[in-house]
């Protein structure tokens, strides 16, 4: 993991809520994800939908998050921490999507989000979010 200054602390508790949004997919638990968010936040979906508000997310998300992983996961592994202030922070997130097994799927799904997050009386949010695919060759 490449990291840009700062504490530990910081550092460890971003790594733990990324580990947090990685549990709220796999298990499918809507409330949860939707907590890791600010109240204006902006996330850009995969399929290159904007949403802007966290009510507008929320709407979406308890759209399609139910049953999204019925027959498969996911993985995640923060691969870059980089921050901006003491209370903002972007991490660049590896995504891979499993089996229900944990296996890597064939052709490969990955993905390449990034998070702004920025701390909110002393807890971290997401105020931005891009979930980018890559595409397999």
């Amino acid at each position: 993991m490449n990291i840009s200054s700062t504490s530990t602390g910081d550092i460890d508790e971003l790594v733990s809520l990324v580990a947090e949004l990685e549990r709220t997919q796999r298990t499918e638990d809507v409330d949860a994800f939707l907590a890791l968010f600010d109240d204006d936040a902006v996330w850009v979906t995969a399929g290159g939908a904007r949403l802007i508000g966290k009510a507008t997310i929320a709407a979406f998300t308890r759209k399609v998050l139910p049953g999204a992983f019925a027959d498969g996961s996911v993985r995640y592994e923060v691969e870059h921490v980089r921050f901006i202030t003491d209370d903002v922070a972007l991490t660049r997130v590896k995504q891979e999507y499993l089996t229900a097994g944990g296996d890597s799927l064939f052709p490969p799904q990955k993905g390449k989000p990034s998070y702004l997050w920025h701390r909110q009386h002393g807890r971290w949010l997401i105020a931005s979010g891009q979930n980018t695919t890559v595409p397999i060759p």
